[in-house]
């Protein structure tokens, strides 16, 4: 995916649902309900894993709360570990709806990133064992790391892109490497949910707003900080 596609903002985000599954542009009525019964999985798993932790929860937990059969769960992930490979594709379609939202030109840079900080802190914030759960799934197990590592350079990519309109548009400092901040935006993200998991108080939305303010803050040109 190009960041000089502007639309390509706009297929994902059009592919997200209410429940955030992430469908493909023009899939059909059973590849909508696969990707519904998909996220169920996720979203049971991630209850599940919240409450007892992720060694003491077992695939059939899951798919009982999920109300589906156990054959059903490996149609759709190889182990246990990748169900939280889903995680990456909802933050990245959280991403993409955001680009979405600046090329609409209906709100500010900082709306939109603010909006973003704060919504990319919902899944991990859900408890702090299960943000340790996600990066040390994330880490160990390499099927699950290059697909997160897929979707974050894609990620990369979107927020590059929303840089760069904010460069365009007077909101971010035009000599700041659009690239360069599209890391550090990441970086930052990331760094956060990682100290907050450690330390657990106060809660992960007010761990990201402190860093979102601190970042813009080292972006924002003269008057919009």
């Amino acid at each position: 995916m190009s960041i000089g596609q502007s639309s390509s903002s706009a297929m994902l985000a059009s592919a997200l649902t209410a429940g955030g599954a992430v469908h493909s542009p023009g899939a059909g009525r059973r590849q909508r309900r696969a990707d519904e019964t998909r996220l169920r999985l996720f979203r049971c798993a991630v209850q599940l894993f919240s409450e007892r932790d992720f060694a003491n929860v077992t695939v059939e937990e899951i798919t009982e709360a999920a109300d589906v059969g156990k054959g059903t769960f490996f149609n759709y992930f190889e182990s246990k570990d990748q169900v939280l490979g889903v995680m990456a594709e909802i933050q990245l379609g959280k991403a993409a709806e955001a680009l979405a939202r600046v090329e609409r030109g209906k709100q500010t840079i900082h709306a939109v990133l603010h909006r973003l900080f704060l919504r990319l802190a919902e899944e991990p914030g859900r408890s702090p064992e299960l943000a340790r759960t996600i990066i040390s799934s994330f880490l160990a197990r390499e099927k699950v790391r290059k697909h997160v590592a897929l979707k974050m350079q894609e990620g990369h990519e979107i927020a590059a892109r929303i840089v760069a309109l904010g460069q365009e548009r007077g909101e971010i400092d035009r000599s700041l490497k659009r690239d360069v901040v599209a890391m550090q935006a990441m970086q930052t993200i990331m760094g956060t949910v990682l100290l907050w998991s450690l330390h657990e108080e106060p809660a992960l939305k007010v761990w990201m707003e402190n860093s979102f303010q601190h970042f813009w803050k080292s972006i924002a040109v003269s008057g919009e900080k």
